[in-house]
């Protein structure tokens, strides 16, 4: 039964200390360099991280990860984000009741997972709905998997394996044009550094093993254009060059700029957008480049550091403007129960991005 759970207020100049959690109809004064965004959970009769948003059928549709509270115990490796389900959510426009369309895909109806459905995201084709999603296989190694639905909030059905070719974890699709395309990867839990040539190295099991030197360049995203059916590969993985304003590839000691996870693409004004968590200084930077394989030049932040230790975000253009999602601990104070927001992006006259300051 679709269900309302939460009510947004309109969206205002505004910002929050996250230090203490807030009425969600509480605005406070921000300065003239602040973003709109409201500060309220979207969804509060759960726990949901990594939202992936997207204009479906007019409205825009959520895929979040589910946070559940588990007995697993904290560790550098992700172990203690153990989610098991995925929920789709909706909401006719900012500013609507959101709605919990219920369990979309249940970890053990996927054949080949053996735990941790981690961060996904969708894509819509010929009236078709893919979910994209990362699990451990039952040797505990990432891979991404596709399940497929008639409708945007599923239920989905997942293919009996993963996606030839992929690798790693945190899937976002980017449509441009009539190309579809998939962007994946992440350090540390998301195991990318275990990996040469797109090979996985044996012997690697910590979250730094395989890390390059701070002075080398860093671990990147990679990319591939998805085939017809959606369902594969078109190509051979690409990796995605971010780079510096000197043109030279963002170092691994870069911590502040270099990528961590999360990767993300929008267009706009015909330039591409390639947005990214950097991990362990909980920034969402982003990077702009000239066609979707790259490269990209290092621009700024999105969001700045919210509370909890992970940041992970989208954006889409909803009826003109723009919008960022994204989380933090608001609910809880705990950082492997977190809750998803949005807020309303500004670009500048020069195509940069207005940065996010949502611990103001």
């Amino acid at each position: 039964m679709r269900k309302p759970i939460s009510y947004l207020g309109l969206f205002m100049l505004a910002g929050f200390a996250c230090s203490q959690p807030q009425d969600k109809n509480q605005t406070m004064e921000a300065d003239s360099t602040a973003s709109k965004f409201t500060h309220a959970p979207l969804v509060e009769h759960m726990y949901t991280a990594d939202p992936s948003a997207h204009v479906f059928e007019g409205k825009i549709f959520i895929y979040p990860s589910h946070d559940i509270e588990t007995d697993v115990a904290q560790d550098d490796m992700g172990s203690h984000f153990d989610m098991k389900d995925y929920h789709v959510f909706s909401m006719e426009k900012p500013g609507a009741p959101v709605i919990d369309h219920g369990v979309a895909l249940k970890l053990e109806d996927v054949p080949w997972a053996g735990r941790q459905l981690w961060a996904p995201d969708a894509a819509e084709k010929a009236g078709k709905y893919y979910l994209y999603f990362p699990a451990k296989d039952k040797q505990d190694i990432f891979k991404i998997g596709v399940a497929v639905s008639d409708r945007p909030e599923g239920p989905f059905k997942a293919e009996p394996e993963p996606i030839t070719g992929t690798f790693s974890m945190d899937p976002s699709a980017f449509q441009d044009g009539e190309e579809y395309y998939l962007l994946w990867g992440g350090i540390w839990g998301g195991q990318l550094q275990w990996y040469e040539d797109q090979k996985l190295v044996e012997g690697r099991k910590g979250p730094t093993d395989g890390i390059p030197a701070p002075d080398q360049k860093a671990l990147m995203p990679y990319i591939a254009k998805l085939g017809s059916s959606m369902t594969e590969l078109a190509e051979k993985p690409q990796e995605i060059l971010i780079l510096d304003e000197s043109g030279e590839p963002i170092k691994a000691g870069d911590n502040s700029r270099r990528f961590f996870e999360a990767a993300w693409m929008h267009k706009y004004n015909g330039k591409y957008y390639l947005s990214y968590s950097t991990g362990d200084t909980h920034f969402i930077a982003y990077a702009i480049g000239d066609t979707p394989y790259g490269p990209f030049t290092y621009q700024g932040n999105v969001l700045d550091p919210v509370e909890g230790w992970t940041n992970h975000h989208s954006i889409v253009e909803f009826e003109g403007k723009w919008y960022l999602f994204y989380h933090d601990t608001q609910l809880s104070g705990d950082t492997p129960l977190r809750n998803i927001k949005m807020a309303e992006l500004t670009y500048l006259p020069d195509g940069k991005i207005e940065t996010v300051k949502p611990m103001k």
